[in-house]
């Protein structure tokens, strides 16, 4: 993007707290450069590193971001090996640049699909980063929306709450983010539009931008596009503009 055509930073007061990411496009980043899809994985998980900090810097106080979906299991074997180990790499050499950051680190999802030893270093990388405030990324791995919804029912029955009695904030205070705020931004990378089983009780009111940049090729100037989309959207959750430019300046 030319200097003449990027976006001005975004306001800090406007900035979303919480953006969710699908982060698509690295296999077929690699493809176009005659390289394996491995070498388009490695490249997004520096993407990634780009993309904690320009949120760091921007305020954004929530990140969360879609690194393996329940579904990814179908991929070819050797593809899925090659990104279990992308993943345990990961944890080992980027969790020590988290914490001095005071970026506070979380997996969620169903983790006992995963080896002992990626389930070891969750561990070890929640438990160290646990007190860190300045941003708050989530990997969401081996995770859909439909199980979400599905592990928060039954905890629910397992907690003896009657039928009657179940509600949406009941519910939602089981989903795997009940500790964080909803997105306000959505952004999936690679030209597809969809939210594919992410997030899907989350991003009910979540403002959605698609781009066809691919994720290795998505950068800070690319962030502040998509936060310049969210900032000239009005929010209305259901109310109309009127009553919204009525409240205006009370928090939402």
């Amino acid at each position: 993007m030319s200097a003449r055509h990027k976006p001005a930073a975004p306001v800090p007061a406007e900035v979303p707290r919480h953006i969710a990411i699908i982060m698509d496009g690295n296999g077929r980043w690699a493809k176009r450069r005659l390289m394996p899809r491995v070498a388009g994985h490695r490249k997004g998980v520096e993407a990634l590193r780009g993309m904690i900090r320009a949120c760091a810097e921007r305020g954004v106080a929530h990140l969360t971001v879609f690194a393996f979906s329940s579904e990814n299991w179908r991929r070819p074997p050797e593809e899925v090996t090659l990104l279990m180990d992308l993943f345990m790499r990961a944890l080992e050499n980027e969790v020590a640049r988290l914490h001095q950051n005071h970026i506070r680190f979380r997996v969620v999802g169903d983790l006992s699909g995963f080896s002992e030893r990626i389930q070891t270093l969750i561990r070890d990388a929640e438990a160290r980063t646990r007190d860190n405030t300045r941003l708050t990324l989530t990997v969401a791995a081996n995770y859909g929306g439909r199980w979400d919804v599905v592990q928060a029912v039954k905890k629910l029955m397992r907690s003896g709450v009657s039928p009657d009695a179940v509600t949406e904030a009941s519910l939602a205070g089981q989903l795997s983010l009940a500790d964080l705020p909803e997105p306000d931004l959505f952004i999936r990378t690679g030209g597809e539009q969809r939210i594919s089983n992410f997030l899907l009780w989350q991003l009910a009111y979540t403002e959605l931008y698609f781009t066809d940049t691919l994720w290795p090729d998505f950068d800070s100037d690319a962030l502040d596009a998509a936060i310049a989309s969210y900032q000239r959207r009005e929010r209305r959750f259901g109310r109309t503009s009127e009553q919204v430019q009525n409240t205006s300046g009370v928090d939402e």
